[in-house]
């Protein structure tokens, strides 16, 4: 008679040798140019804004600190600054004129929070942190997540600049909303339109520390004139961000509406998981989008970033004019042009 353990195994073993060898073989490697020293730290992030935002998270990490430190310290820098109108303090509102921010953090554990819909608060990113840490829930949203704010010692503040409420006036006029594709990047885009208005960035930043681990960060004031109470992907784990510790990471940008129908950042981490190189990983979730609405795709833009426990990193987009910001040992302000499918 068989033992059925010892069959059980042979089977196992034969299945892998006639069909695993297959897959194994069409897998991307993982040897290639993108990528930082081995043990090293390095951090990455989306858009031009990126650059600063990585020196903030580079001084965390040269000095041994912890990723999760590090990313929340990083996309604390665009959220501040008043001439980004598209993340923190100064984004645009929406069109009844009230500024919305939404953030998520995500850590080496597993551990994540976030918040939505967030009036009078700047550090969105710092309070996702707060709800990670003191709550057992995933996400607070609205009056809820700005209450929590203000108990653990966040200030309000007005956040509608006097530019940004005369671009939200300006709109009013026509009031149509219809995102322009690659206004967001100056350098790389196709289209060299004057100003920074009527876009959708997000600040998506992903570290690895010299301890190996792996944490990321999102954080926005989302579409420019949306919906009242609308809401993207940047604040949804799996969509707009995600984390795996033995993998990857992953982040997005774009319109938030088909990251979030494909759960775009827990897509890509999962190809990697399956032996995608990141820049792969990014560009077989930004085919899905795609193949899920072949003519949208080519009026929009997403973008996704990716970064392995290798250290190795990639991204792909739907249009040209993406770029992300890489900072290691090697390279503290370098900005990159993404590779697109249109």
């Amino acid at each position: 008679m068989i033992n059925r353990r010892a069959f059980l195994k042979s089977g196992l073993v034969g299945s892998l040798s006639i069909g695993s060898f297959t897959s194994l073989s069409s897998m991307a490697p993982f040897n290639y140019p993108n990528r930082s020293k081995k043990n090293a730290p390095i951090v990455i992030s989306t858009w031009d804004f990126g650059v600063a935002a990585n020196l903030a998270a580079w001084e965390v990490l040269k000095n041994g600190g912890r990723a999760l430190d590090a990313v929340e310290q990083g996309v604390m820098v665009p959220e501040a600054d008043l001439k980004n109108q598209t993340v923190g303090k100064g984004g645009f509102p929406d069109r009844d004129g009230y500024v919305t921010l939404d953030a998520c953090i995500m850590d080496e554990f597993g551990n994540c929070g976030s918040v939505a819909a967030v009036e009078n608060i700047t550090h969105v990113i710092s309070v996702a942190r707060q709800v990670m840490e003191k709550t057992p829930h995933v996400m607070l949203v609205g009056v809820g997540a700005r209450q929590f704010a203000l108990e653990n010692g966040f200030k309000e503040e007005n956040l509608l600049t006097p530019e940004s409420e005369k671009a939200w006036k300006e709109w009013l006029k026509e009031g149509e909303y219809k995102p322009i594709i690659n206004i967001e990047n100056q350098r790389f885009s196709p289209n060299k339109l004057p100003g920074n208005q009527y876009n959708h960035d997000t600040i998506g930043m992903l570290a690895l520390d010299a301890n190996g681990n792996l944490s990321g960060a999102c954080t926005t004031s989302g579409m420019a004139f949306k919906m009242r109470g609308r809401v993207g992907d940047s604040p949804i784990i799996g969509a707009g961000l995600y984390v795996d510790n033995e993998i990857g990471g992953a982040t997005a940008t774009g319109v938030g509406e088909e990251v979030i129908r494909t759960v775009g950042s827990f897509l890509v981490v999962e190809l990697m998981r399956q032996g995608y190189s990141p820049e792969d990983a990014c560009k077989e979730a930004v085919e899905r989008i795609i193949k899920k609405k072949p003519e949208k795709a080519k009026e929009i833009q997403v973008g996704f970033l990716a970064l392995n426990k290798n250290g190795e990193y990639g991204s792909y987009a739907l249009q040209q004019g993406f770029s992300y910001a890489v900072c290691n040992q090697e390279k503290q302000d370098t900005l990159i042009k993404g590779k697109s499918i249109y």
